[in-house]
């Protein structure tokens, strides 16, 4: 009886741990404020898209409400966001920090073994990134119309058309949070590209076979395969991702990119002083490039707690790059606290307009410059 009163107290701490580590871990740190009427109304007229969300990590249902987290297919059209990328990460150091990380130990092997994936998933990363693109494959094809996956350039002209005359409506793009996901393969950009990746990051917490993580232990430039890396993505119109990429990756990159280049999800450190976010000098590179920069909207990026901090980011990002080389990088189920979930976005178009921005250029960094981003860089289906 002893033995069995463990196995079962075993099977409910597998069935629970992951729920309970994920309501801990992706919380909203305060009540939503009210939205005064102004600022809702130009939220409401406003295309909404933001740069990176986790959520694909977790075993939550994304076409139904969710109770915890940020991020699903209600929450975003409630909170008016027409485009959302579901980044994948598929390895992360045990008590990972800003400075320093090696690539020894790894917490989503116990979160895919605890949340039951398929057993291929346990060890192998590029399993763990293909199984997490077939999850929102599965989350269009289930949502009844409501959610868009958007792989081409015509598709996204098609999702904006029905845009137009049709609300309760959805649409996102997959991106891949770590170039390790790889295993030292160029053959597996293509292989990513066939399962729906339309977004390269580079590194993530560690340092790869590609470059140095800004939070690794060499911190280094790119390599030999990583430029041959970032050469086959262009080449397939995959967007490079240089967020949490380490300084010397940065400026490799930017000496033999053809294309634009993003930082999905950072601060600034001008604004924001850690190792984690962009300098001065690589926000005009990248804005330069035709690119853009997600600004993050939690602590360490944006020093601060609330939708006005996120605002004081993008200020100090626009005055600093342009305003057309602004986004929205929230890191949605990141593991991270935020003010507030997919469906509290009107909070910031709120902030923003107590910033001082107006209503134009509100438009362009809530959503309008990753638009024109993805119509310009989205591979051509034809």
């Amino acid at each position: 009886m002893g033995l069995v009163l463990t196995l079962i107290g075993t099977g409910l701490l597998l069935a629970w741990a992951p729920t309970l580590v994920a309501r801990r871990l992706n919380a909203v740190s305060a009540a939503a404020p009210a939205v005064p009427p102004a600022a809702q109304r130009l939220h409401d007229s406003l295309f909404v898209a933001d740069l990176h969300a986790d959520a694909l990590l977790w075993n939550r249902d994304l076409v139904e409400r969710g109770t915890y987290g940020h991020v699903d297919l209600p929450r975003l059209i409630a909170g008016g966001v027409a485009l959302q990328a579901f980044t994948v990460v598929t390895k992360t150091p045990r008590h990972l920090n800003l400075e320093r990380n090696d690539d020894r130990s790894d917490d989503i092997t116990l979160l895919a073994l605890a949340q039951r994936w398929p057993v291929a998933t346990w060890f192998n990363l590029k399993a763990r990134a293909h199984y997490q693109a077939r999850k929102l494959h599965e989350v269009a094809a289930r949502s009844n119309g409501r959610f868009t996956l958007i792989l081409s350039v015509q598709d996204l002209q098609a999702y904006l058309a029905r845009r137009e005359h049709e609300a309760g409506i959805t649409a996102g793009f997959l991106g891949l949070e770590g170039a390790h996901a790889l295993a030292g393969e160029l053959a597996g950009v293509d292989e990513l590209y066939a399962a729906g990746f339309r977004m390269l990051g580079l590194t993530h917490f560690f340092d790869n076979e590609v470059g140095g993580s800004a939070h690794g232990l060499a911190k280094g430039g790119l390599t030999a395969f990583g430029r041959r890396v970032v050469q086959r993505a262009e080449e397939l119109s995959m967007l490079i991702d240089l967020a949490h990429a380490a300084p010397q990756l940065i400026d490799d990159v930017l000496a033999i990119a053809r294309r634009p280049l993003v930082v999905s999800h950072s601060g600034l450190r001008g604004h924001c002083d850690n190792v984690r976010n962009l300098s001065d000098d690589h926000l005009r590179r990248i804005a330069a490039t035709g690119g853009l920069i997600g600004v993050g909207f939690w602590e360490t990026a944006c020093c601060g707690h609330d939708a006005a901090a996120i605002a004081a980011a993008v200020r100090y990002a626009a005055d600093l790059a342009g305003v057309d080389h602004v986004g929205l990088g929230s890191d949605f189920d990141g593991a991270v606290t935020l003010p507030f979930d997919a469906s509290g976005m009107a909070q910031l178009t709120a902030a923003l307009l107590q910033e001082g921005f107006n209503a134009g250029e509100i438009r362009q960094v809530m959503g309008g410059n990753l638009k024109e981003l993805l119509r310009n860089c989205l591979p051509d289906s034809s």
